[in-house]
């Protein structure tokens, strides 16, 4: 049976106290708190790049309305039947920043008229891109891959210490077993 758990006891005077736990005693501490540090600055340096990108991402791309050059298909050409929310591409056409006129393919409701109106997004040249994630999902993104990075880097400092005090452990029981040789033959018969 165990007696009351010792707070600090690497730290604390004791004549059983080995120069090994003091040492191991301040790589314990330091590598907690050089992984809460890493870990902590990575993921929020992470998070915040991420964070501005997709901000700056957001304000480079613009809504424009497109019309339907045709009439879209009824079907894509994976299905014969049209599934549910499912989207074909067709061609669109709309007027640029510039005055110009531009077509491209998206997707759209599947037999949609010719003439339809269609919102696009584009960047500042007036070229098709993808729509813009929405604030929420930016910060959902920022947070999840913040905290993915910080958790890995994190990871570092706590395996490097982890190796540590394994090597530690070893010349330790390494000494113990030399201080043994030593002393054990004094105390009588070896078994």
């Amino acid at each position: 049976m165990r007696g009351p758990r010792v707070w600090l006891w690497r730290w604390r005077r004791n004549p059983l106290r080995r120069r090994a736990d003091v040492v191991e005693g301040w790589v314990v501490l330091g590598v907690w708190l050089l992984t809460v540090l890493a870990g902590s600055l990575a993921g929020d340096t992470v998070a915040r790049s991420l964070s501005h990108g997709l901000a700056h991402q957001r304000a480079g791309r613009h809504p424009v309305v497109a019309h339907l050059v045709a009439k879209a298909p009824r079907v894509s050409a994976a299905h014969r039947n049209p599934l549910p929310g499912e989207r074909v591409r067709a061609e669109v056409r709309w007027t640029a920043a510039d005055g110009s006129a531009r077509t491209g393919r998206v997707r759209v409701v599947p037999g949609s008229a010719a003439g339809t109106r269609v919102t696009v997004w584009t960047d500042r040249r007036g070229h098709l891109v993808a729509g813009p994630v929405t604030p929420g999902q930016a910060a959902l993104r920022a947070a999840f891959l913040g905290g993915l990075a910080g958790a890995a880097t994190a990871l570092v400092p706590f395996g490097a210490g982890l190796l540590l005090r394994v090597h530690l452990e070893r010349r330790r029981l390494t000494a113990w077993d030399t201080e043994w040789a030593r002393l054990g033959p004094q105390w009588g018969r070896r078994v």
